[in-house]
């Protein structure tokens, strides 16, 4: 845990008590604040008492006595409208943080020094995390990872000088951290999202963009109309600014092509890394993730060996065309992270042919339409869930397609069908371009699932 200083001696109000609510909580009254704690689930607020936190309506306090309100990102700050909490802050002329915000002015005032990567995109973010993280510890780094994945910020290591603390932040987190100025920021891209809470397409990429303004260095992929004008504006304010690209190739910085990284006047033209035969990191969008991550690792003085030995025993993430099982020349494929067409035109990208596709579950807007520029890398499609007769409607005519109703009929189906398949190396993908709420509490139970069934196959040799 990272003790919360900052406010010693002061009265913070804290909701939202969910695992980063809880630890933020924790953290302030270890650094010597007086906490008082709620949310609108009677259940959290009572284990949270139980905890020995004080816990009471914030509507019962003096809000002359509150120095901030710490708000827990999920709960909405400005769109559709702020939560009756943020309200309540705002009449009182209260700041409203996060707990990344308590991290930042903990590790200004005690320890600067520590280096600190923060690291946000629409897409990719989570992957390109856990990849910086692998790579600074294959490279003999102390590696404290959190934030958006996994681990709450202030859960942590203690500050410390040698610990790297590398950070996965969302818009709603940057949203309420005003201080944020990472050592690196690294900013990945925008795609639609998240419109609901923050109004605008344009206000959405502005939050994205807070996090590499007051970097030290920025890594900015500029593949997108967004983050190319990010890009434009950071330089022009200076040049500590690293571009990376998937697209085309950046005039200083890293570039991806056919598979292989190359660092811009540098290695005398030749690639550094090679991602081929990196189950991990395929495609186009792991291009970008790994140039991201690279970039990041050259600026922290990781070396080009160490980098690309890194690379090769990266194990990616569960549920990110996570590869978890072989049948002959049948390979099995989770992306069950895809509950949306965008994420799942990834994972189609990443087989150029012989995939085996099990698809559905409960629809996004938009349906899977956007995808048909990849309906001839199809063989069949298995199709599940409520989307089953939206997504038929769609297939029909441009894909085979089968109605299994459940995803054990899916997988069944589907294995049976590539393992006759006279393609080279068919693929069994499971990416649902839909949330998992019909059949599945979550993506998690969802692509577990899937991972149990295909390793129940006779003969299917696992993979992670």
């Amino acid at each position: 845990m990272i003790p919360v200083t900052v406010f010693s001696g002061k009265h913070v109000a804290v909701f939202g008590l969910g695992g980063s609510g809880l630890a933020t909580c924790r953290a302030l009254v270890a650094g010597g604040a007086r906490v008082t704690a709620f949310d609108d689930s009677p259940q959290r607020v009572a284990d949270t008492a139980k905890a020995g936190i004080e816990t009471a309506d914030l509507r019962t306090l003096d809000w002359s006595d509150i120095a901030a309100l710490v708000l827990t990102p999920g709960v909405p700050l400005t769109h559709p409208a702020p939560h009756w909490s943020a309200r309540l802050a705002q009449q009182h002329g209260v700041e409203i943080i996060g707990d990344i915000e308590l991290f930042c002015r903990e590790r200004a005032k005690n320890m600067p020094q520590a280096p600190f990567v923060a690291i946000t995109g629409t897409n990719g973010k989570s992957t390109t995390t856990a990849l910086i993280a692998h790579i600074l510890r294959s490279a003999g780094r102390d590696v404290g990872m959190g934030g958006n994945i996994g681990v709450a910020i202030l859960s942590l290591p203690p500050l410390a000088a040698a610990t790297h603390y590398v950070v996965e932040v969302s818009s709603y987190q940057i949203d309420l951290a005003p201080s944020l100025a990472p050592t690196i920021g690294v900013f990945l891209n925008v795609t639609p999202d998240h419109i609901d809470r923050h109004g605008t397409l344009e206000n959405y990429a502005a939050i994205k963009e807070r996090l590499i303004t007051r970097a030290a260095t920025a890594v900015i992929a500029i593949d997108d109309d967004f983050t190319r004008a990010a890009a434009a504006r950071r330089q022009s304010v200076d040049g500590n600014v690293v571009l990376v690209s998937v697209t085309g190739r950046p005039d200083d910085g890293i570039f991806f092509d056919d598979g292989k990284l190359y660092r811009v006047g540098k290695d005398h033209g030749a690639p550094f890394a090679d991602l081929a035969g990196i189950g991990a990191l395929r495609g186009r969008h792991n291009g970008q993730n790994a140039a991201a991550a690279c970039a990041v690792a050259f600026a922290l003085g990781v070396d080009a060996a160490a980098l690309k030995a890194a690379l090769k025993t990266f194990p990616g993430l569960p549920h990110r065309i996570e590869e978890v099982g072989r049948r002959g020349k049948v390979i099995y494929v989770n992306d069950s992270k895809a509950t949306n067409a965008d994420s799942t035109e990834k994972a189609l990208e990443s087989f150029p042919s012989d995939i085996f596709w099990i698809l559905g579950g409960k629809s996004k807007e938009g349906g899977i339409a956007a995808l048909e520029p990849f309906f001839p890398r199809v063989s069949k499609a298995y199709l599940i869930g409520e989307a089953s007769d939206a997504f038929a409607a769609t297939l029909e005519g441009k894909v085979a397609y089968e109605r299994c109703g459940t995803l054990d009929n899916a997988v069944a189906r589907a294995s049976a069908d590539a393992a006759a398949s006279s393609g080279n190396q068919p693929v069994v993908l499971l990416s649902p371009a839909c949330a998992s709420f019909d059949q599945f509490p979550n993506f998690e139970v969802r692509g577990d699932a899937f991972r149990t069934l295909v390793r129940a196959i006779e003969g299917v040799s696992p993979r992670s």
